[in-house]
């Protein structure tokens, strides 16, 4: 299982109707983190070394990687997860501006974004480890709730991390692939770049305008896991921009679908009908945050607190008629506003 699996966004070269590639533009991609990155810019009248430029994003994207991964096992987050309980550990300072943008979310959002579920995410099977397909016992999820809940499990002093229980663990695939994302821009920026996109397994920042003058043209995916099609196109310059899904990582038994989308509350999968949740804000960071808050808080709830914090959210919810299940899609006015502008 791969990073890219929990999220419901393609990123296509073919998705991307007003980007034609022509002599000026730059095409970057490769791994990283447990996934794939891809860059698509258009090159400075000035020139571009593009050797510089694959060397400095080489260096950003393996920096991440030490850092935030839950894939390479001796990154700093790996680290964190082994400490033992109240063994305090100095955040980098790329980890603590994680933190507290994590922090932020998890307040925000009722509790409902939260980085300490990795007992859960193991138990339910979506983690590092091979995925079991079962559904855990009652005794299993209270066990794993004792060392989860981001306020409780964990405290952040200064710079300095300390965890409450020897088993707590941090997952960051909801926001550690955002940060990776946004540290390539500044990279590319540095370099002269203004116009241009990237993507880390479904997380994007855009700036400017793509090859042919018109902002990036990005599709959002059908949430249907029983088809690939793409239900909106949206227009997208200058913000960052994430969709989390609940459809492509998941299992059945007995009948009963039960999708990696965790309750922090009741640390079980969600129930309700929201399948998918598209965020565009100033950073990719944030946009992946609250693509996953709100998708774990549903559309009733997740709508009220995305008015309430101003964000540019699409709701899509997975309806049945007749016994034919169709999506209805619902947006915040903040997001039909950037749609229209």
């Amino acid at each position: 299982m791969t990073v890219l699996s929990r999220r419901s966004f393609i990123f296509m070269t073919l998705a991307l109707a007003a980007c034609k590639r022509g002599a000026a533009d730059l095409l970057l991609s490769g791994q990283t983190m447990g996934t794939t990155y891809t860059i698509v810019a258009v090159e400075p009248r000035t020139g571009l070394d593009e050797q510089a430029l694959k060397a400095a994003i080489d260096i950003a994207l393996t920096d991440v990687d030490h850092k935030m991964s839950n894939w390479n096992t001796t990154s700093e987050i790996s680290k964190i997860n082994a400490l033992s309980s109240n063994a305090p550990h100095t955040l980098s300072a790329d980890m603590l501006t994680l933190m507290k943008a994590a922090n932020e979310v998890h307040k925000a959002s009722d509790g409902q974004f939260d980085l300490t579920l990795g007992p859960l995410i193991d138990l339910w099977g979506f983690g590092t480890q091979k995925p079991t397909g079962r559904v855990p016992s009652d005794r299993d999820v209270a066990t794993a709730m004792q060392s989860v809940g981001q306020t409780a499990a964990i405290s952040l002093e200064a710079n300095t991390l300390t965890k409450s229980h020897d088993s707590t663990q941090m997952y960051l695939s909801a926001i550690g692939k955002g940060f990776g994302v946004d540290r390539l821009g500044e990279t590319l920026r540095a370099f002269g770049v203004t116009d241009f996109m990237v993507e880390i397994g479904g997380d994007i920042i855009t700036s400017g305008q793509n090859a042919e003058a018109v902002p990036w043209q990005i599709a959002i995916e059908t949430p249907d896991a029983r088809q690939r099609s793409f239900l909106k196109v949206l227009s997208v310059s200058d913000l960052g921009m994430a969709t989390s899904g609940d459809y492509r990582n998941y299992f059945e038994q007995d009948g009963i679908r039960y999708s990696h989308i965790l309750d922090a509350k009741t640390g079980r999968p969600v129930t309700h009908a929201t399948a998918s949740v598209t965020v565009l804000t100033r950073s990719a960071m944030l946009a992946d945050a609250w693509a996953t808050a709100l998708l774990v808080l549903g559309r009733e709830h997740g709508m009220e607190i995305a008015k309430r914090q101003n964000l540019a959210a699409l709701f899509i919810d997975r309806e049945v008629t007749s016994g034919k299940i169709h999506f209805e899609t619902y947006a915040t006015d903040q997001f039909t506003s950037i749609q229209h502008s």
